[in-house]
């Protein structure tokens, strides 16, 4: 790729321990998107210094922490991101929620619109993939429990404000799972870079 067509990306881990599949995934797509011109960030949530309960109702009434509005810079910056994260109890991991619940404010990521239900969505312009793997099957995931975890990141999150999700790629069940199919794996996340 032309480096003067390459994008901002920002690749976010939402596993809340290292030296994980969910790492290994994202650290293949980050060099894929590298090798292909892009200008990459990496976010590890467990890295960051930040109380991840909403303490009481309103966001705006509990300060964020500098790690926390680093982060709402490196979302501003990016052009594309990466959604790394594993199935737990059918959502998302409680660091990633709790991350989503301090950063994702009203004023940053959507506005009120007065006189409608429906707020604005500021993050308009982005695009994003989404890397899931789980220990349940994806098509059991898919068809019976009906994905609440991706619904709740695509649809009632991200494409909330603004961001629109081109892809998600479902993993699993990771825990039976080859050296070979994990290596297949790494190969669909690294194309998916590539194709950013």
């Amino acid at each position: 790729m032309n480096p003067s067509t390459g994008k901002n990306v920002l690749v976010i881990l939402g596993h809340s321990g290292h030296n994980t599949w969910s790492g290994a995934l994202a650290d293949a797509y980050a060099e894929s998107a590298r090798a292909a011109g892009h200008t990459v960030r990496v976010l590890h949530l467990a890295d960051l210094k930040y109380d991840p309960l909403l303490h009481g109702s309103n966001p705006h009434h509990q300060p964020l922490e500098p790690d926390l509005l680093a982060a709402q810079d490196s979302m501003a910056w990016a052009q594309h991101m990466a959604w790394v994260f594993p199935v737990w109890w059918g959502g998302v991991p409680a660091l990633l929620k709790g991350f989503l619940d301090r950063t994702f404010t009203s004023g940053y990521a959507f506005k009120f619109n007065a006189g409608s239900p429906f707020p604005v969505p500021l993050l308009k312009g982005r695009t994003a993939h989404l890397l899931v793997p789980m220990d349940t099957p994806p098509w059991y995931f898919r068809w019976f429990y009906r994905m609440p975890a991706i619904h709740q990141m695509r649809r009632t999150t991200l494409e909330f404000c603004g961001i629109q999700v081109r892809k998600t790629l479902l993993m699993g069940p990771v825990i039976s799972s080859t050296p070979e199919r994990r290596k297949h794996w790494l190969g669909q996340a690294q194309a998916l870079a590539g194709r950013i």
